[in-house]
């Protein structure tokens, strides 16, 4: 669907595209894999912890993780990165639900311009939650005009994440491989009490998508 300027879409208008694009995606999606680099920094740049981890996705919601390095504090790769890929496994295999999906029915959506991200020209639509859950967030999402596919989401959670955590703001960026739209690098700047800013990052790499290894996208969205 395309929409003239004289008639340019609403934001439910663009989210209700942004549905039906992916559920065709998803459609075509039989399995992939990628490798993933966790890591978490102090605001200086030190490193505390790293993990790389090879994470293999089969349709329809079954996801394993290998890990194949990790470095630095043990604590911080058991209290973060384990419980995070582990939730991540429940929640594909429906053993753990959060309804966090970009809906009219956990959002309220408003278009609030246009923007180039790179070689990706998007719409740029305001999103805020309708509760107050930590797994939804308020924010902004830019979607690709043309595919309607996330490229970027910027953010923090609608609700407070726990006593220690004063604020997490984060930053999605994702690419466009073959026909698909996938992650490319996650940034969550993280104010803890009495400890400080906390910087973690995922950073997805090498993608073997339904059987065509080593993927890589020539074009990737703006990091501003």
């Amino acid at each position: 669907m395309s929409f003239s300027p004289a008639s340019a879409p609403t934001g439910n208008e663009i989210i209700t595209q942004l549905i039906l694009h992916n559920q065709l995606r998803d459609a075509h999606l039989e399995h992939y894999s990628v490798v993933r680099t966790y890591e978490v920094r102090n605001h200086d740049g030190k490193m505390s912890a790293e993990e790389v981890v090879r994470m293999d996705y089969r349709a329809p919601g079954n996801k394993t993780f290998l890990k194949t390095s990790e470095k630095g504090s043990g604590n911080v790769r058991r209290m973060v990165f384990d419980r995070l890929m582990e939730s991540e496994s429940e929640t594909a295999a429906g053993r753990e639900h959060h309804d966090s999906a970009l809906t009219p029915a956990n959002y309220t959506f408003t278009r609030i311009g246009e923007e180039d991200l790179g070689p990706y020209h998007c719409y740029v639509v305001q999103v805020t939650a309708k509760r107050k859950d930590k797994y939804l967030f308020d924010g902004s999402v830019w979607i690709e005009v043309q595919d309607f596919a996330v490229v970027r989401i910027v953010g923090h959670p609608a609700k407070k994440l726990s006593f220690w955590i004063n604020r997490a703001d984060f930053v999605r960026q994702y690419q466009k491989i073959g026909e698909f739209w996938v992650p490319y690098r996650d940034e969550t700047i993280v104010h803890v009490l009495l400890i400080g800013e906390k910087v973690f990052t995922i950073d997805h790499e090498e993608y073997s998508i339904n059987g065509r290894e080593n993927l890589s996208s020539d074009s990737r969205p703006s990091m501003k």
